[in-house]
């Protein structure tokens, strides 16, 4: 089945441009000018959004927390297309949950390339499962690889993948260091491009998350992370 794709940009012509050459490849597409428009549709049948940060009274950033505050589209995938080109603006955007961030202009070979590379991590899985019961546990946190769940202390606990995919690769090798670039080699295998601190952006996310656990997950300076029980 085809994967649809909704492109949000206030320039008709870059959102015709992405649409024709996105159905070339064999997506369904629709595409809106403002996020008021998004607003008012059914964005839960969506696998993918494409989405500028500047347009209209409300911006791609304030979308996306919107998105992300609903449990209905807070999974879906979504890649910023903007003219804001600093390293900050990506930080601040992948901070978000955003699963990737291209800056404008942009090749439309590279954002096919991109699109297919988010679609790809985000359908599959990227770990092993041997049954339903298989699980990580360190005293209240516990990860069931099955069933992409978190819980801590007894509560379920929302994880992105690639946050999920981290936390579940330091818990289940406890005391051992891994680089920045092992786990993007593991966890980001397909990207083109991808920030070493991209890393810190989503264990920053973890240890939030995790509660008491957080402190567990120990950074080791030049070197990389670890959860230290």
């Amino acid at each position: 089945m085809s994967k649809r794709l909704l492109v949000v940009d206030d320039e008709d012509t870059l959102c015709e441009a992405l649409r024709f050459n996105l159905e070339a490849e064999g997506y369904e597409v629709d595409t809106a000018n403002n996020a008021e428009a998004v607003l008012a549709m059914d964005v839960s049948k969506y696998d993918l959004l494409l989405l500028d940060i500047m347009m209209g009274e409300i911006s791609g950033t304030q979308l996306v927390k919107i998105l992300k505050s609903n449990p209905v589209t807070a999974s879906i995938p979504i890649i910023f297309c903007t003219a804001k080109d600093t390293e900050d603006d990506m930080i601040d955007g992948l901070e978000l949950g955003a699963d990737d961030y291209i800056m404008k202009p942009y090749s439309l070979r590279n954002v096919i390339a991109r699109v297919k590379t988010v679609l790809r991590r985000t359908s599959g899985s990227a770990v092993p499962i041997k049954s339903d019961t298989e699980k990580v546990t360190y005293e209240g946190l516990t990860i069931i690889p099955s069933r992409k769940l978190c819980v801590v202390d007894g509560n379920e606990v929302r994880l992105p993948k690639k946050e999920f995919e981290i936390l579940l690769k330091l818990l289940s090798n406890i005391g051992r260091i891994f680089t920045r670039e092992e786990l993007l080699n593991e966890i980001w295998p397909d990207e083109v491009v991808v920030l070493d601190r991209v890393v810190d952006v989503n264990i920053a996310r973890i240890r939030q998350k995790i509660g008491k656990y957080g402190s567990y997950i120990k950074s080791r300076s030049g070197y990389g992370y670890g959860f230290m029980g």
